[in-house]
């Protein structure tokens, strides 16, 4: 695969091709470049493919990308490494995500290499090094020279040699059918910004909010998050966490009001967004109570299981360390305190985690085991016999 020249893709009948040929191929490896520190939506800045025969760097600067999703929606297997925003800004410009994904990242941490890096996991696996390049490269700027897109490119020349060891090593582990249920969780999981509605649950201390604040608190983060989506510019540019915050907590009615909220740009009151902010405020002070977006109910307090989660979470790292995956990627404090709590929505609670840990971990935390030391610095669980006390 590092054999093949790179080819640049700057023109919709190479891009074309370019299509035709990996939705012939049974899988391919992408990866994307894209900037977002100043705007709302992430702005794709490049596209990188491989396959078995080549390697690609689209520009989609110049490139219509309405047909990549007929490869992203085809029956390709897609390769890729720690996905999550590329889904992101697929999504965003396709409308689309790939049918079937494998994120070579998830699957190191079933074949004991941790949440590797993709240099780390090329060293590991292939016994290559990856070029060192400028990671704070402007991505959108053009010309970009040939050794940025060799750099670029070195992001997808190992992906389909590395999945085919990965895959290797979790077929002989048994754990090759986790790993795809864990990328399907990945490619399904819901991708871009928040319902406008739910944005307040992410103000510090809103859980606490009661009465008209959360009311106002919902429709000022909503209008917001609405305009901030308009102007394409991160929300905080429209409003800063502080001035939120100030303006959730004082409820003003006045522009005299506004004019001393903590944190507000005083550009604001002269452009006349002041106009709107009270409107969103006045709204929220109107809003009834079954038109407020709460978040779901909690589990009980963390302090009030704290002695049960520590328990688990010993478990938990035994299994992990007993079949070399990533202790976190069975299950995080948050879904031990789930387990705990009752809860059947967390992670331990239905399919592989289930099986090997959710299940002995209900034992344990129901009384019917405990958890004891092995005499080789690990941990076992042993069935209690009847009529134990408790300390």
């Amino acid at each position: 695969m590092a054999a093949h020249e790179t080819q640049w893709i700057d023109t919709d009948e190479a891009f074309e091709r370019l299509v035709e040929t990996l939705c012939a191929q049974p899988v391919y490896g992408f990866d994307t470049e894209f900037h977002r520190e100043r705007s709302y939506f992430p702005h794709l800045a490049l596209v990188q493919l491989s396959w078995e025969e080549g390697i690609a760097v689209v520009d989609p600067l110049a490139v219509d990308m309405a047909p990549l999703s007929r490869l992203l929606e085809g029956p390709s297997l897609a390769i890729c490494h720690a996905a999550d925003q590329d889904l992101e800004v697929l999504n965003h410009v396709c409308q689309s995500v790939p049918r079937r994904l494998f994120d070579t990242q998830i699957a190191a941490a079933f074949c004991g290499l941790g949440f590797a890096s993709l240099a780390k996991l090329v060293g590991s696996v292939v016994g290559a090094q990856l070029p060192k390049g400028d990671r704070l490269t402007d991505w959108t700027r053009r010309p970009l020279d040939a050794g940025q897109i060799a750099y670029a490119a070195s992001d997808v020349v190992y992906l389909l040699e590395i999945t085919e060891e990965l895959r290797r090593r979790a077929g002989e582990a048994g754990t090759l059918e986790w790993i795809e249920e864990e990328c399907e969780r990945l490619r399904t999981k819901p991708v871009g910004p928040p319902e406008p509605e739910t944005a307040w649950w992410r103000i510090k201390g809103s859980r606490g909010f009661r009465g008209n604040v959360r009311g106002v608190a919902q429709e000022v983060a909503a209008w917001r998050e609405r305009t901030a989506a308009r102007r394409d510019i991160p929300p905080r540019f429209v409003l800063s966490e502080l001035a939120l915050s100030s303006i959730v907590q004082r409820a003003p009615k006045t522009h005299e009001d506004l004019g001393r909220v903590r944190g507000l740009d005083g550009r604001a009151l002269k452009s006349g967004l002041d106009r709107e902010i009270l409107a969103a405020v006045e709204r929220g002070r109107a809003l009834a109570t079954d038109e407020l977006r709460l978040p779901a109910r909690g589990e009980p307090p963390l302090e009030d299981l704290g002695a049960t989660v520590g328990l688990g979470q010993a478990f938990i790292a035994q299994i992990a360390a007993r079949r070399g995956i990533e202790a976190s990627l069975l299950g995080s404090r948050a879904d031990i305190h789930s387990l705990a709590a009752g809860r059947t929505s967390g992670r331990l609670a239905s399919g592989w985690r289930y099986e090997i840990a959710g299940r002995p971990l209900e034992g344990l935390l129901a009384g019917r085991a405990a958890l004891t030391g092995d005499g080789q610095g690990g941990v076992r669980v042993v069935a209690l016999p009847e009529g134990v006390e408790d300390l």
